[in-house]
């Protein structure tokens, strides 16, 4: 198994036995938030609108609590409070993982810290001090109160350490929805972080046809050496979802939202609910 007890961070449990109900899988670009797009920002409109959508499916599923998963150093639970920070790509904003938490607490990896972003946009709970706009909630979506927990995995995860990872997470309350955030392959042309690989294309449109299938063979099946390879930050956060789902039990219906590489990465909005 790749990644050990080591790896693992925090307590081994989330709370009593339940069921996973909903999921929803986004990317976790910067560009997402339209203070760090700056005059780009409208080039992502579609993006966020179907991110949007996604979470707003999430919460209509009435969950009791809502888990955000998204790659980090190590794997294992952030406990709150806990504040991610869009510092590093220009812009002066911080992001709680729960509005109106009392301190900044832990710190989020980028993906959590877009996680709680998107999520943000859809709480009902006001924060200690005046929001960017970026933060207020989404005027079409409904506002949420459920607890939020926060999961990160480490990239170089193995099968084994995400299956026991998965466990955990649909053990968050009596009823829980998972919002996944990853982004597919980096290598979408030569102007790509990962410069053009001919794999990019055909890994990507099988990770989308997974996720708008609720696959889960195809997502517990895809290849960690070439997702590395190919710079898929995705890869792990998508098979703790199958794994989570599989063990739910039950079948899943997905919709794939969004489709799109603008920038040489692959980036995925999907919706999953059971049937």
């Amino acid at each position: 198994m790749t990644g050990s007890a080591r790896r693992r961070t925090g307590d081994s449990r989330y709370g009593e036995r339940v069921p996973l109900v909903a999921a929803a899988v986004c990317p976790h670009p910067p560009l997402l938030v339209p203070e760090v797009a700056g005059s780009a920002a409208p080039e992502l409109d579609d993006l966020r609108t179907a991110c949007d959508t996604a979470v707003r499916r999430l919460l209509a599923a009435d969950p009791d609590r809502v888990v955000l998963l998204g790659t980090g150093p190590v794997t294992g639970p952030i406990r709150p409070p806990a504040t991610g920070s869009l510092q590093p790509w220009g812009v002066d904003l911080d992001v709680p993982l729960i509005p109106g938490q009392p301190d900044r607490g832990a710190v989020l990896p980028l993906s959590l810290t877009i996680g709680a972003w998107l999520l943000a946009r859809h709480d009902a709970r006001p924060p200690l001090t005046a929001a960017p706009v970026s933060t207020v909630p989404a005027q079409t979506a409904p506002a949420h109160t459920a607890p939020v927990s926060a999961v990160q995995v480490a990239a170089d995860a193995g099968l084994a350490e995400l299956a026991a990872l998965a466990d955990e997470v649909a053990a968050a309350g009596d009823r829980v929805a998972l919002l996944v955030l990853g982004d597919g392959s980096a290598c979408r042309g030569e102007k790509s972080p990962g410069y053009d690989d001919p794999r990019a294309l055909p890994y990507d449109q099988r990770v989308a046809g997974a996720l708008a299938d609720a696959d889960l063979d195809v997502l517990l099946g895809l290849d960690p050496v070439v997702s590395a390879e190919l710079k898929a930050a995705g890869r792990a956060p998508w098979q703790v979802l199958a794994s989570a789902a599989r063990a739910a039990g039950g079948g899943w219906r997905g919709e794939l939202l969004h489709d799109a590489a603008p920038y040489g990465v692959a980036y995925f909005v999907a919706s999953w609910e059971r049937v």
